[in-house]
């Protein structure tokens, strides 16, 4: 039943403080990545050191791991393009020739451009035999829409299918029309005007719609308004209903899709505390999961791997890189260290 709310408009203080958690995480980091371009870089030096570290007696494991966890995306390209022009040799299978396990993987995904990465993440989910949402939610909700457009390309060309498809043949129901909303890339973005009226519909069309029948208005709203705005419906769907925009998720959705809209609810409300989540979870099963580990640490550390450092520190008590230490153990340990970077204290 639709709860009446009889103001809708929060103060301006209100408004005000409701952004100083997001300004003290970004400002006072200055850059959220812990990787950045590496301002000594010597393409011509790295080229030899690499090429020493699969050439000489035995593989030099921790020269590889040096020169590829401090040095950006960009400028891991440009030396696997030097790499190439020098000897006539493709870095990448040279490395895969040279390396094998965790460690072979977490180089094949340094070595690789963000999209191709990105796309054989979201191939590997929408063809594996278990559950797809998971990875396919996370990649589609998380990349800007350059970065969704450029997967979404190399996905088609590499693959010889549209992603959408992999999507409609894997998934069914709501949870098909989110991620295909989603891979639509058609997320407003944010312009500085705070629309209260459509804040107030989109709260009363989600109340209306509180069922399994009735999704449609749960995909438009949580695929295409910008976060700013779904967070001020989420906080007002609180106030006039007296319960979180989770709880009703969780009461009138089930399975796959309650854990669908859950994921998206906590990428709109904290993205760094979504990746620390996932990273803690990972880390707690038997046996670590390097993939996600893998994938997350690469594909945030130009981004906001600071932030997720910061939201894990906070909410789990144990910083990430001490996580990491105790739990991680092989030759892709000092990878996955290198690019958490430091203790959090």
């Amino acid at each position: 039943m639709s709860v009446s709310c009889k103001e809708m408009r929060p103060s301006l203080t209100q408004e005000i403080l409701s952004h100083l958690g997001l300004a003290s995480k970004t400002a006072a980091w200055g850059t959220l990545g812990t990787l950045r371009n590496f301002l000594s870089f010597s393409v011509d030096k790295d080229v030899q050191r690499l090429l020493k570290a699969i050439t000489g007696h035995g593989v030099d494991c921790g020269a590889i791991v040096d020169v590829l966890t401090n040095r950006s995306r960009e400028q891991r390209q440009l030396i696997s393009r030097a790499f190439q022009e020098r000897t006539q040799q493709d870095l990448l299978k040279s490395l895969q020739a040279a390396l094998s396990g965790n460690l072979e993987r977490i180089v094949v995904a340094l070595l690789q451009p963000a999209s191709q990465f990105d796309a054989q993440e979201l191939r590997t989910a929408l063809k594996a035999s278990g559950s797809a949402e998971d990875v396919t939610m996370e990649i589609l909700a998380t990349r800007t829409p350059p970065q969704l457009q450029e997967c979404l390309a190399v996905y088609r060309h590499n693959f010889q299918v549209e992603a959408e498809e992999d999507i409609k043949s894997k998934t069914s129901g709501i949870l098909r029309d989110l991620l295909l909303a989603l891979a639509k890339g058609g997320r407003e973005s944010y312009t500085g005007i705070i629309d209260y009226n459509l804040a107030a519909q989109d709260v009363q069309a989600l109340q209306q719609n509180e069922g399994r029948s009735t999704e449609g208005p749960w995909v438009l709203i949580f695929t295409q308004r910008n976060p700013e705005h779904l967070i001020r419906v989420f906080d007002q769907y609180q106030r006039c209903t007296g319960q979180e925009l989770e709880e009703a998720v969780q009461n009138c959705f089930h399975g796959d899709v309650q854990a669908a809209l859950l994921s998206l609810a906590a990428v709109i409300r904290n993205t760094p505390l979504y990746f620390a989540d996932k990273l803690h979870r990972a880390l707690q099963e038997s046996e670590p999961n390097h993939q996600v580990l893998m994938r997350i640490l690469i594909s945030r550390s130009e981004t906001d791997l600071l932030s997720i450092r910061a939201e894990f520190k906070k909410k789990f008590g144990k910083s990430l890189y001490s996580s990491l230490q105790d739990a991680v153990i092989g030759d892709c340990r000092s990878a996955l260290l290198a690019l958490c970077r430091a203790e959090d204290i």
